[in-house]
């Protein structure tokens, strides 16, 4: 496993899956692109870019649906092309930038053609399945790539660390706590790790008991105690499914090994990780909850600009806590963590059940406890019904991650009736 880790890791001669910095050329403004720019990441990356417009050049924007924001952010920073993934809206769009002079396109492809742009600097933060094209189509460029699309290595990431090698592409991870383990590794010394510790606030439900959070409702499970993001992400915050989720990631960006990753419960979000090394010695990444932080991270490497962040005052604070998290009233951890060493297909069918299973909960279809019983359900029925191979292809990652959703649609179905 280790030999073909190290084939399709993206690293370099310390064994680290990041090459060397590929920084802007001395006074030229760094061409950027943003996928999914109205997102919540996509928004807090155009807040760092506007606040010094002089550093950077806005090669294209993409959204999903919202022609109205893409057409106000692609004329306030200047974008060359505006690209919606839904063609039912381009008119909407056409309409807002007609006479701006910035280029107004729709659909997938065109999605993945504004990826494709020459640029210097690339975020792939549109959520969903619905990113791994055009993110994949990014990786090819073999320029820079902030990743904040959990879907690629989750779903593809041995697929898509193969494109990212291929390409001599620079990956830089975005999650809070990928940047936090990245900035925390000593890459000369990344054989000596010990361990790697991603921390979890534990949600809206953390100190709730298993009948109050079987009751749990939609408005319930989107009121995160410390950060601000989409629902989708919210809610799988809300099951600890996001921590399963950012364990095989780290799993694929820092080639570790299973047994060296964890998680730990820390409710006031400070440290985002801890790296052990082999002396006992531990370095943590610590910043207030905002996304800005690792954003600015990445778009700045490899140097460091200036976030309009809150700054931490640990006397003010006063204490930071840690606890286990609990695996039998947030089931998702472990099961998102058996998909992980289970292998072959495992991690795509978890992710398409996952997220078909969160759709169905915040249309209210099935409660809350039942979205960590589909998953496990599907991942179950998969073996038989889907088989367990490991794909070769995104095709093949796109084929599966299709048969699982029919798959999980179908036992939402069952547990609604």
């Amino acid at each position: 496993m280790q030999d073909l880790r190290e084939k399709t890791g993206n690293s370099d001669s310390a064994g680290h899956p990041f090459p060397g910095p590929m920084a802007k050329a001395e006074g030229n403004r760094r061409r950027v692109t943003v996928l999914g720019a109205t997102g919540s990441i996509g928004r807090s990356t155009l807040d760092l870019i506007g606040r010094s417009p002089e550093n950077y050049e806005i090669v294209a924007l993409t959204a999903s649906t919202n022609a109205a924001l893409l057409a106000e952010m692609a004329i306030r920073h200047g974008a060359k092309r505006a690209v919606l993934a839904s063609e039912a809206h381009y008119p909407e769009l056409k309409e807002r930038l007609s006479g701006s002079g910035i280029e107004a396109a729709a659909g997938e492809a065109a999605v993945i053609e504004a990826a494709q742009m020459p640029a210097d600097w690339i975020m792939a933060a549109i959520v969903g399945a619905a990113g791994l094209r055009p993110t994949f189509a990014a990786a090819g460029q073999g320029s820079c790539l902030a990743l904040a699309n959990k879907e690629c290595l989750v779903s593809a990431g041995k697929v898509f660390l193969s494109a990212v090698a291929d390409a001599n592409t620079l990956l830089l991870p975005v999650d809070s706590e990928h940047s936090a383990a990245f900035q925390a590794i000593d890459r000369a010394l990344s054989h000596c790790i010990e361990r790697i510790t991603l921390t979890a606030s534990g949600g809206p439900f953390r100190t709730w008991d298993a009948a109050r959070i079987k009751a749990a409702t939609v408005e319930d499970a989107l009121k995160h105690p410390n950060w601000t993001m989409g629902q989708k992400i919210t809610i799988d915050s809300a099951t600890l499914m996001n921590k399963g989720l950012e364990l095989i990631e780290a799993y694929h960006l820092f080639l570790v090994e299973v047994e060296q990753l964890d998680v730990v419960v820390h409710p006031q979000s400070i440290i985002h990780c801890l790296v052990r090394y082999c002396d006992g010695s531990v370095l943590a990444q610590m910043s207030a909850p905002d996304m800005r932080t690792p954003i600015a991270y990445s778009l700045a490497w490899p140097q460091r600009m200036m976030a309009p962040t809150e700054r931490l005052d640990l006397t003010r604070l006063g204490s930071l806590t840690f606890e286990a998290p609990d695996e039998n009233r947030f089931p998702a951890l472990r099961i998102a963590r058996e998909a992980l060493i289970a292998g072959g297909n495992a991690s795509t069918v978890l992710n398409a059940a996952n997220e078909v299973a969160v759709e169905a909960f915040i249309a209210k279809r099935i409660g809350f406890t039942q979205i960590a019983d589909v998953v496990e359900a599907a991942l179950a029925a998969a073996v038989s019904e889907i088989g367990g191979q490991p794909a070769e292809t995104l095709d093949d990652v796109l084929e599966t991650d299709l048969a699982a959703r029919a798959l999980a649609q179908r036992l939402c179905e069952m547990r609604a009736a």
